[in-house]
This record gives C-alpha cells, structure tokens and sequence, in this order.
C-alpha cells in the first residue's frame, strides 16, 4: 500500500454533485495548492490522501486534505 494525493473537482448535477476528472498530485501540499487554484471554475473542489494498492490500483481510507465549496461524500470503501 502506498499513499498517494488526489485533487477531485465536482460540478452540480440534477440529484446532487457529480466528480469530475481526477488529478493527482505529488504531496499533501501539492494537492491543496491544486485545489485552491481550482476552486474557482467549479461548484467544489477536495484533496485528499488515499491508500492505494499497488498491484490492483484500489484506492481506499480517503482522508480529506481540503475543501473548497460544495463536494460529494465518498463511498465507504
């Protein structure tokens, strides 16, 4: 298991939010700097560190890093 940095942008849809394209980021810091930098062309915008397995690419026990406006919940893992 590795831990890695992930930047998730999300755009409002009928029924909720909706994630769009993943970016991933090298460190923590990195990662709320893309955020922050983000967060103005979208309706929310998260961080987070994830656990991920190596040999399935499974991630899981995301952590939120940061937040900037509205962002879905995660599914439990």
């Amino acid at each position: 298991m590795a831990e890695k940095f992930i930047v998730l942008p999300y755009r409002k849809v009928r029924g909720g939010m909706a994630p769009g394209e993943m970016r991933q980021a090298s460190n923590a810091a990195s990662a709320e700097k893309i955020a922050a930098a983000m967060a103005g062309r979208f309706a929310g915008v998260a961080a987070y560190a994830v656990e991920v397995d190596e040999e399935t690419g499974d991630m899981t026990s995301p952590r939120l890093l940061v937040q900037f406006g509205d962002i879905a919940e995660l599914p439990s893992a």
